[in-house]
């Protein structure tokens, strides 16, 4: 636990950073700070490493005075991940993981066992530990700082906009990996972003703060969406708060119809579907995209090519939001629900959604 007990930080020109902060960080769970520019939630999180000193206050890890401990043993308990990573550019992948564990007195096999064991968790293969990083893209290096944090095995995970510096698909893949991550691993993670959208997504709470250091409201992403506690935090949150709650309603089963089905590579042998449409499948019988009818002659191969794509997925027992997501985004209308493996249920149309909708629970469901 990461417990802020009326932290300020003012500089002698006489600007205030962060006014009487008082906020807790659970345990084993992920907080988020997020707001505006010069809200002061890098300095937030740099005070509790205690690479800026508060200047009144105290933050607690767990029962101890972080002021009572030397930086360099307090920041031993805590991986520390930046917006570029910032790896050292002479050293290999493998031992640029390992710088910590060397700092620490590990042997080199030691240390770099663990190094290869994190790349592999991160979703790099083995053969990248011996590149530089200008060998890697954006998002692997981001990988490589993730673990080379992990390293250690620290409690503590503190992460300074560690994705912001990637394209928009790559830093969905970032996230997801992230949350699978902290599945698996159960830190205590502090996490600055200046998106509110990373924030709900990644975030069991999110303190939203105002210029000058102010905590607006700490909140579930949940309870954040739904009851804002005044103007400011209802204009930061942003339009589309009523769609992004959706994404905390769930239902235990959507209901859906039958969809006719073909194999993708194998040859169109016709149909008497009077709507027009397809939907391709793979051996697995996972959802590809949909075949146009009026498109293709009897006897054609069903190739990529030949498919129209664009429709999300929606996964049973999944939130309403992916379900209504994937109705609107479908070339049919129909949105696709598929299994935990990604096999195909069903189908569902937004009207079906709604009508879900309409009748939920008036409290949407916490939690990610």
């Amino acid at each position: 636990m990461i417990r802020f007990d009326s932290v300020s930080k003012r500089y002698p020109d006489g600007t205030v950073a962060v006014d009487h902060l008082d906020m807790t960080a659970p345990s084993g769970q992920i907080t988020v700070l997020v707001g505006p520019s010069g809200c002061g939630k890098t300095t937030s999180l740099r005070m509790i490493n205690r690479m800026i000193a508060p200047t009144e206050g105290r933050i607690w890890l767990d029962d101890q005075d972080t002021g009572s401990l030397k930086p360099h043993e307090l920041r031993r308990q805590m991986g520390y991940v930046i917006q570029h990573a910032g790896l050292f550019p002479h050293r290999t992948i493998v031992d640029n993981v390992a710088t910590v564990p060397y700092l620490l007195g590990w042997d080199k096999k030691k240390a770099r066992a663990r190094a290869l064991e994190l790349l592999d968790r991160v979703g790099l293969p083995a053969h990248f530990a011996k590149r530089y990083p200008a060998q890697l893209s954006g998002g692997q290096q981001q990988r490589v700082g993730v673990a080379r944090a992990l390293a250690a095995d620290p409690p503590v995970m503190l992460m300074d906009e560690p994705f912001s510096a990637v394209d928009p698909v790559v830093r969905d893949q970032l996230q997801e990996e992230f949350l699978r991550l902290q599945d698996e691993l159960g830190k205590t993670i502090v996490f600055v972003t200046h998106d509110i959208d990373e924030a709900i997504k990644l975030g069991d709470q999110v303190a939203v703060m105002r210029v000058g250091g102010h905590l607006a409201q700490l909140a579930t992403p949940a309870q954040l969406l739904s009851e804002p506690v005044d103007a400011f935090v209802a204009g930061f949150v942003g339009r589309d708060r009523g769609y992004r709650a959706l994404g905390f309603s769930t239902v235990d089963k959507l209901p859906t119809r039958d969809e006719q089905t073909v194999r993708l590579n194998s040859p169109f042998q016709g149909t008497d579907n009077a709507d027009g449409w397809l939907l391709v499948v793979d051996e697995q019988n996972a959802p590809q995209g949909w075949l146009k009818v009026a498109e293709v002659s009897p006897g054609t191969q069903v190739t990529d090519e030949l498919m129209h794509r664009g429709g999300t997925l929606a996964s049973q027992g999944g939130s309403l939001r992916a379900a209504l997501d994937a109705c609107l985004s479908s070339p049919t209308g129909r949105g696709v629900v598929v299994d935990s493996a990604g096999a195909l249920v069903g189908s569902i149309t937004a009207s079906e959604v709604l009508a879900l909708i309409e009748g939920r629970p008036d409290q949407p469901v916490t939690g990610r």
